[in-house]
């Protein structure tokens, strides 16, 4: 089923009413990431008050605040704070910019329009778990990203908002930038710890978990880049204002990432619930002669939805009833004029390349997925090879050491489910083949 989505010059005043610019209200103030800037615009003010509070406090001030991880799994904030124990050993704070999610663009603009957003957001962090030491870990490809972040720092530090007796508050603390080597493995935070630790990138097995055995087997939170760049604004605005720019279950707002066939793609930041209908509204509607066929909720590894489900808000609730998960937001619009076989065999393309090779299913399940595709889109598939496929994601999903075995079959069995006369007009030969079967190696 398609649906038509009118494109409006000005988006209705039910959309509009949607877009809540909180974390990205700096990104077009000139210079939003230098240090004076940034002050200007209420920088740091956060900080000073967070400072006034226990470390207790703080924590049970986020978990009141109902604020939920934005990297993907939406686990509360306040509640993985709490779980580093207060047992008198080093801590420590990672903060997970490897955003690598096929689709997702949220963390890295964030880190170059406001990046003293989360340096303020990591001391306020670090402050809470006491933690006197935090990493960033940057993905390899965002140089410019990085660069930003550790001009960032050096600026907090001239002014007194790193290093020694923080604004006179007897709490240290130093931030380390990281870049990595541009591994999609290294978004899984275990993984990501190997890596910080000088290591192969290769998720780890848990228990034991990184709140007690993290970095350096020390005690380590782990927070995405939106989550940790939220919390200034949090502590400003006050726990209860936080929860009412949400909806239920789902405080404030959310960064969706708009690509594909929609007139203006790009960051649009709205309350937690915000519907597609009303994203495609913001984003000028669908392009000329496409309606929509299907979309991401939130990237590559989130089940693709139909366009029924065009009015299903967008929280974390509502897109796990559609069969979906609200991930990291990046939602990718396609049209009656894209094929979901096409995509889906893009994607795990994608993920074969990707995987670590460290879990067999992962391994060789992706890779032989690929060959399946392959050969239904060259026109030598049959039916046994849907079956094959099917087969595939039930020895992959949760049978892999980490996530990225069972994010892969979320595309293949969601378009099998919405979809499964595309690939039967390929093996049937109702389309033609994409490409030559003798050229790719068709098994």
């Amino acid at each position: 089923m398609s649906v038509t989505v009118p494109g409006p010059r000005r988006p209705r005043e039910d959309a509009l009413n949607k877009l809540k610019p909180v974390v990205t209200k700096r990104w077009m103030s000139p210079g939003a990431w230098k240090l004076d800037v940034y002050e200007q615009l209420d920088g740091y003010k956060a900080l000073r008050k967070a400072l006034k509070y226990s470390e207790g406090d703080l924590i049970a001030f986020m978990k009141e605040s109902g604020h939920r991880g934005r990297g993907g799994a939406g686990f509360p904030v306040g509640m993985k704070w709490q779980f580093v124990p207060d047992d008198g050993q080093d801590h420590y704070l990672v903060v997970n910019a490897d955003e690598g999610e096929p689709g997702t663009c949220k963390d890295l603009p964030l880190m170059m329009n406001d990046p003293h957003s989360l340096i303020e957001g990591i001391v306020i962090a670090s402050y809470a778990i006491k933690a006197s030491r935090a990493f960033v870990y940057v993905r390899g490809e965002a140089v410019h990203a990085a660069r930003r972040l550790r001009n960032a720092v050096r600026e907090a530090k001239e002014a007194g908002y790193l290093g020694k007796d923080i604004l006179g508050s007897g709490f240290d603390l130093e931030v380390v930038i990281h870049s990595g080597a541009g591994a999609y493995i290294c978004g899984e935070e275990t993984a990501l710890l190997d890596s910080l630790e000088g290591k192969r990138g290769q998720p780890r097995l848990r228990p034991p978990f990184p709140a007690t055995h993290g970095l350096y087997n020390k005690p380590t939170c782990i927070n995405n880049v939106g989550s940790i760049a939220a919390v200034p604004h949090i502590v400003l605005g006050g726990a209860q204002w936080w929860k009412d720019l949400g909806s239920e279950n789902a405080a404030g707002t959310m960064i969706y990432s708009l690509s594909g066939r929609v007139k203006r793609p790009g960051q649009y930041e709205c309350s937690m619930g915000t519907t597609l209908r009303e994203l495609i509204e913001l984003a000028g509607g669908m392009e000329e002669g496409h309606e929509l066929k299907f979309f991401t909720p939130g990237g590559s590894s989130t089940p693709m939805l139909s366009a029924d489900s065009i009015d299903v808000p967008l929280d974390f609730d509502n897109v796990a009833k559609a069969g979906s998960i609200l991930g990291t937001t990046a939602v990718m619009i396609f049209s009656d004029q894209d094929d979901p076989v096409v995509a889906c065999w893009r994607w795990i393309k994608f993920y074969a390349h990707e995987s670590c090779g460290k879990c067999t299913p992962c391994r060789e399940g992706n890779y032989w997925m690929v060959r399946v595709y392959e050969r239904i889109l060259s026109g030598q598939g049959s039916l046994g090879d849907l079956k094959l496929l099917e087969s595939a994601c039930k020895n992959l999903l949760g049978r892999s050491f980490c996530g990225l075995g069972d994010g892969a079959t979320s595309c293949v069995t969601s378009s099998l489910k919405y979809f499964r006369q595309d690939y039967l007009d390929y093996i049937e030969g109702h389309k033609p083949a994409l490409f030559d079967a003798a050229k790719i190696g068709a098994h």
